[in-house]
C-alpha cells in the first residue's frame, strides 16, 4: 500500500510539473506563437549585364567595346479571398561605350503596372479589373551621333493608361489577359521645345511668317504638352519554363483610339528567353518590338550651302531592339 501511495504521488508530482513548466513556457516565450499568414507577396530582384569585346593588333580588325545594362523589377501583390491586387516597377538603364566615339545610351525605361481585381467566386479566374499602366525614361535621348538636340527627355514622353475591363488570370500556367473597351490614354511631353515640334503626337506650335525678315517666324500658340485619347486596350503576360531553367517570358499591349484613326493599333511588345545557370547568374536574349504612329523617326539633313545640320521628320517606323547578355542577379526580400 505504501508502494502504490508513494507512486501516485510520484506521477502527481511529474504532472504537475509539466503543466507548470508548460505554463512558463508560454508565458515567457511569445514570440513562439506562429504569426498568420500575410496577404501580401512581393518580389525584389537587381540585375546587371554586361559584354565586352577588346582588340589588340588584331589583323582582321575591329572595334573595341564594353556594354552594360542595369535592370530591377519589383513586386507587391495582395490577394485575399475575391480580391487581387498586383503592383510591378520595372526600371531599365544601359550604357555602351565603344573606341573613338562617346558615351552611348543603349537602354532607358521607368515602367509601373498597377491592377485591382475582383471575382464573384475563388474557383474563377475572372476578374472585374482596373488597370493604371505608366512609362517615361530617366535621361534624354539622341539621335546618335548628334547629342546635341534631344529628341526624348525625361516624362517628354510620359504615357498613362488607365481603365477598367476584364481579366484572366491563371497563377498556375503563369498567364494574364486584360481587355479594357474602356482606356483613357494620356500623353505627355512635357518639355516645351518637343512641344512645340508635336513631336509624340501632341498639338504642335504654331508660327507666322515675320513681316520683317520672311526667312523667320514668329510663334503664335505654343505647342500642347498633353494629349488624350479614349479607346481600346488589351494587354498579355505569359511566362513558361519551355526546358529546364529555361524560362520564355511574353509581354503584349495593343491599343487604338475609337475617335483617331480608329483601327489604327499601337503595338508594344517585348519578349525574352532567359536561361538560368544557377541562382545568381543568368543569359538573356529578347527583343522589343514597337510601332506607334504618333511616334515619328528623326533624321539629320545637311544644308549644301550652309553645312548646317537639322533634324527632320521621316514618318512613323516600327522600332525594334535586341538585347543578348549575360549577367547577375540578385533576390531579396
Amino acid at each position: 500500500m505504501k508502494l502504490l501511495r508513494s507512486t501516485l504521488l510520484l506521477l502527481l508530482l511529474l504532472c504537475t510539473s509539466n503543466n507548470f513548466a508548460q505554463i512558463i513556457q508560454t508565458t515567457l516565450s511569445p514570440n513562439q506563437v506562429p504569426k498568420p499568414p500575410s496577404n501580401w507577396t512581393q518580389k525584389n530582384q537587381l540585375g546587371f549585364d554586361i559584354s565586352e569585346i577588346a582588340f589588340v593588333n588584331w589583323s582582321a580588325g575591329g572595334t573595341s567595346s564594353i556594354s552594360g545594362l542595369f535592370k530591377g523589377e519589383f513586386g507587391r501583390t495582395y490577394a485575399k479571398k475575391n480580391h487581387k491586387w498586383v503592383n510591378e516597377l520595372i526600371v531599365k538603364y544601359g550604357l555602351n561605350k565603344q573606341d573613338g566615339t562617346e558615351l552611348r545610351k543603349t537602354d532607358d525605361a521607368i515602367q509601373f503596372n498597377s491592377t485591382y481585381g475582383f471575382r464573384k467566386d475563388t474557383a474563377s479566374n475572372w476578374y472585374y479589373s482596373s488597370k493604371l499602366n505608366f512609362n517615361t525614361q530617366f535621361t534624354n535621348g539622341y539621335n546618335y551621333p548628334n547629342t546635341d538636340v534631344a529628341i526624348s527627355k525625361p516624362f517628354a514622353p510620359a504615357y498613362i493608361f488607365l481603365g477598367a475591363g476584364a481579366e484572366n488570370s491563371n497563377k498556375q500556367k503563369n498567364r494574364v489577359f486584360y481587355f479594357s473597351p474602356i482606356t483613357l490614354k494620356t500623353t505627355l511631353v512635357l518639355d516645351q521645345d518637343l512641344a512645340n515640334q508635336g513631336a509624340f503626337g501632341v498639338k504642335k506650335a504654331t508660327y507666322m511668317t515675320d513681316p520683317l525678315d520672311p526667312n523667320s517666324q514668329i510663334l503664335i500658340d505654343e505647342g500642347q504638352k498633353v494629349k488624350a485619347e479614349f479607346g481600346i486596350l488589351f494587354t498579355a503576360y505569359m511566362k513558361n519554363e519551355i526546358y529546364k531553367n529555361v524560362f520564355y517570358e511574353n509581354r503584349l499591349s495593343l491599343y487604338t483610339d475609337y475617335l483617331n484613326k480608329f483601327g489604327n493599333v499601337d503595338i508594344d511588345y517585348d519578349t525574352r528567353l532567359d536561361l538560368v545557370v544557377n541562382a545568381y547568374v543568368k543569359a538573356n536574349i529578347g527583343f522589343h518590338l514597337i510601332y506607334d504612329d504618333d511616334i515619328k523617326t528623326k533624321k539629320d539633313v545637311v544644308d549644301p550651302a550652309t553645312g548646317a545640320t537639322t533634324q527632320v521628320n521621316n514618318g512613323p517606323r516600327m522600332q525594334l531592339r535586341q538585347v543578348l547578355g549575360v549577367g547577375l542577379v540578385y533576390a531579396f526580400q
